[in-house]
Order: C-alpha cells, then structure tokens, then sequence
C-alpha cells in the first residue's frame, strides 16, 4: 500500500502534535522568586530559609546597638533597606560565619559600609528578639561602592558662642578642628582638688531640689552635705580614670571639672578605673549599669555625657602642659597608658543620648562660674564625628 501524501496540511499536524507533546513532557521553570526586603525578613522570623537583599550599614554588637566604624569583629554585619538608615529597629542582623568572614566581615572589609548585599539563610533572632539571617548559605555583592555622602553624620547646629568663644573653629574638621578646640579650651582657671566639692554641688545641682546633687551612674538625688568616703557618701567621680595617665588629683586633668561628677563612693569604688563598654553583671546600687573585669556600661540616661566628657578631656590635654597626651582608643584594659576606650562605643553613644538640659546647665555653670571654658561636644556634638570619624 503506497504510504499517505505529506501534504503541507498534514506537516502542519505533525508538527503542532510533536509540539504539544514535547510541551507535556518538558514543564517549562518558574521565574525565581525576587529577594526580600530588609522589612519583609524582619516581619518572617519564623525559621524559613529566604535571601533577603539590602545595604550595609554596620556590625552589630547588641540588641539596640550597631557600631558603624573602628568595627570589633567580623563576625556579625546589619542591613537595611536604605543606605542611609540609622534605626536598629529596621535593621536585619546576619551573621557571618567563618566561611564568609574574610570576604564579609566589616572589620576585614570596612569599605563595605553602604554596599548592597545579598545574602542566603534562615530568618531567626540574632541577638533576641532582634531580627536577623543565621547560617548564611550564600553572600553576594550586588552593588557598588557608595559615594562618601552615603553615611550620614550628625546633623550640624550652630550655638550663640560661634562668632565668639568658637570662632577659629567654625568651618573646620578633622586635624585641623581638633588644633583649633585645643587652643580654644586650654585657655581655663584651675581649680584644686578641694574646690572640686563645692564646683559638683553647683555643677550638678538636682534641677528639683536646689539642696541635692544627682549622682552620674546610680542616678540618685543626695544632699549635697552627705559627701565624703563613708558608706552611701557620694564623692568625686573621675570619668577619665586618673589612672589612665596616671596624673592623680593634681591641679589640671584631675581637678578638671569637665569630667569630675558626684557618685557614690561604694559605685565609684566598683567602678575603679575601668574602661567603657557594653554587658556585664548588674552593678550594685546603679540600676542600668553593668559592669564586668575590665568594663563598665552607665546608664542609657548618661551614655552620651561620659562619651562627650572622654573626648572633652582627649582634646583638652594634648600633652603640651606637663600632663600625658590624653587619647581615646577602641580597646578596653587601658590600665595606667593614658588612652580610654571603647571610641567606636562613644562615637554611638554621642548620637545616641544627645546633649540634655541638665548636661547644657553643667557646661554653662562650668564656663560661667568656675573654669571658663567649654566641653565644645555639648556645644556642637557634631564635632566628634568631624574629628573621629562616623
């Protein structure tokens, strides 16, 4: 029997059914899904494994707190959905582990600031209950660098002694405005060890109680009369350990107004000379404090006002008047070297407890009645981003 004629009518069937067969057999892929934002991955913290994209904005060292400079570790990077975002709370904390770290790590790699990343794991707490990417399977780059206005700094103010006590300083930053503040608050009336008890109970005055004192770490209200070294007597707190320095209570840096408050004597004792940090055990009378072997962590009322006062004190004494050059470092277990630490911890906590009414008093009441000079970082905050860095 001779075969059928393959006339194009029946090519054309051939052809549509060999299609549709192929179709069958050959299930055509799904588009992968998008990467999750930042937002997303923080509100699915239920174990699923995602990839979440977002920007680099810096190491995470606590539930609330994220150093974004002089970084610690490589172990830990958070991101955000903005190159500019500065809430933890809209921040996802990813860890890094070992495999990753030379690559992702912002101490390694601290040019990734403001880059844009992509990164593979499972959505669980990092530190609890902040949201965070743990295990990362896969860790990308998908961006270039930032431009250096990406990382916002403070926002800069102005204050009424800018045209006057601030004059040579305006306009300046790094080497050159640290010269200029040095010059400008050097110029002060030295107190002795003595009168420091009488410029406290000026100085830090309970804004409620004109016959009290507030004390820096335990926040209490005292009398001003009940100092001394006895039990619950509150004495002269060096903030800048004399230690570190080792220049006593000499007239100059320790008899300094500027870092001088009024505690208690048993917390100033626990306290000793130790360096600042975060964690700890709970210090004794000082609810908010924690301290450990080599560390103290105050109070989130006065985080920034021992920050501004370390680098009051790293400004003032430049080691040009007899006394040791005063510098802040990024460690902890100074000892008797005259440097304090944790600088990326101060720079944070500079922006984040902003000067209060009661810590603008003080620097006035200093300047007004006693030293006659300024903490310039209570004047402008600002300024120790200018000089430090972000």
């Amino acid at each position: 029997m001779r075969p059928p004629t393959l006339t194009p009518a029946r090519l054309g069937a051939i052809l549509v059914v060999a299609v549709a067969v192929v179709t069958a057999v050959i299930p055509v892929s799904a588009s992968a899904a998008p990467p999750l934002t930042v937002a997303a991955a923080l509100a699915a913290q239920d174990g699923r494994v995602a990839t979440v994209a977002g920007y680099v904005v810096g190491q995470p060292t606590a539930t609330n707190t994220v150093i974004r400079s002089n970084f610690t570790g490589d172990t830990a990077i958070a991101i955000a959905d903005t190159a500019a975002e500065t809430g933890t709370a809209n921040m996802l904390y990813v860890q890094v582990t070992t495999a990753w770290r030379g690559s992702f790590g912002l101490q390694t790699n601290p040019g990734l600031m403001g880059r844009s990343v992509t990164v593979t794991g499972t959505l669980t707490p990092y530190f609890t209950p902040h949201g965070g990417l743990k295990g990362p399977s896969a860790m990308s780059l998908t961006g270039t660098a930032p431009s250096p206005t990406a990382t916002p700094g403070p926002t800069p103010s102005t204050g009424p002694y800018d045209t006057t006590y601030y004059r040579t300083a305006i306009g300046k930053s790094g080497t050159a405005l640290r010269t200029a503040l040095h010059a400008i608050i050097k110029v002060q009336t030295k107190l002795t060890y003595a009168q420091v008890w009488d410029g406290l109970r000026a100085t830090d005055q309970d804004p409620n109680n004109a016959n009290n004192v507030i004390l820096i770490y335990s926040g209490r209200s005292q009398s001003k009369t009940a100092n001394g070294d006895g039990v619950d007597d509150w004495n002269r707190e060096h903030v800048w350990a004399k230690s570190h320095g080792d220049f006593g209570t000499a007239t100059g840096p320790g008899t300094d107004l500027h870092h001088l408050r009024p505690e208690d004597a048993s917390v100033n004792a626990d306290r000793g000379n130790k360096d600042f940090d975060l964690g700890g055990s709970a210090a004794n009378q000082a609810p908010g404090n924690y301290t450990d072997a080599d560390s103290w962590e105050p109070r989130n009322a006065v985080k920034g006002d021992v920050a501004r006062m370390l680098m009051y004190m790293a400004i003032r004494y430049e080691g040009d008047d007899g006394f040791a050059n005063l510098e802040l470092n990024n460690t902890v277990g100074n000892g008797s070297a005259p440097y304090f630490g944790k600088l990326s911890l101060l720079l944070q906590w500079n922006l984040q407890d902003p000067p209060d009414a009661f810590e603008k008093r003080r620097n006035q009441v200093i300047y007004d009645s006693w030293q006659g000079n300024r903490n310039p970082f209570i004047d402008h905050p600002e300024w120790a981003t200018a000089i430090w860095g972000s």
